[in-house]
């Protein structure tokens, strides 16, 4: 498969770009680079600088928090998954470990790459802060009924 196909068919398979048009995809395809992970392939550590964002082409990921000195796993996610949104916006730390749990493939948009993107690009850059808006929203709610939930059998 032609690379440029290949990274566009890649890109379509993950939901915060869902409203980008062909010719988007094209623009933001040189933006974003793929990476190969085998088994235990590190995305990113907890605790380090933030400054890019990933989205899981194909394969799965482990998210791993270190709670009193041990791992300890607290979701995984798939593809068309993403991680580190935030970091894309604040360049804070991060706040989990992510590992490869399987042969996985992700797409990498650097935070300084996004900006060119947004400063050159910047209807696609809208569409892009769109999607992500939209999944720290989701993202948001289920943490807030979780906390309900948490709240209600408590008492």
């Amino acid at each position: 498969m032609n690379i440029d196909k290949e990274l566009e068919y890649l890109i379509s398979k993950v939901p915060i770009f869902n409203e980008l048009t062909a010719e988007d995809t094209q623009v933001l395809s040189q933006f974003l680079f793929p990476k190969e992970l085998s088994i235990g392939g590190l995305v990113c550590k907890e605790g380090q600088h933030g400054s890019f964002l990933s989205f899981v082409a194909a394969g799965k990921l482990e998210i791993i928090k270190t709670l009193d000195g041990k791992e300890v796993i607290i979701s995984t996610i798939s593809t068309g998954d993403s991680l580190g949104e935030m970091a894309l916006i604040d360049g804070l730390t991060r706040s989990a470990t992510v590992k490869a749990c399987q042969t996985s493939t992700i797409l990498i948009l650097r935070r300084d790459d996004f900006n060119t993107l947004l400063s050159k690009h910047p209807q696609v850059g809208i569409k892009i802060l769109k999607g992500i808006s939209r999944l720290l929203s989701l993202n948001l709610r289920k943490a807030s009924a979780q906390i309900t939930t948490f709240m209600t059998m408590r008492t």
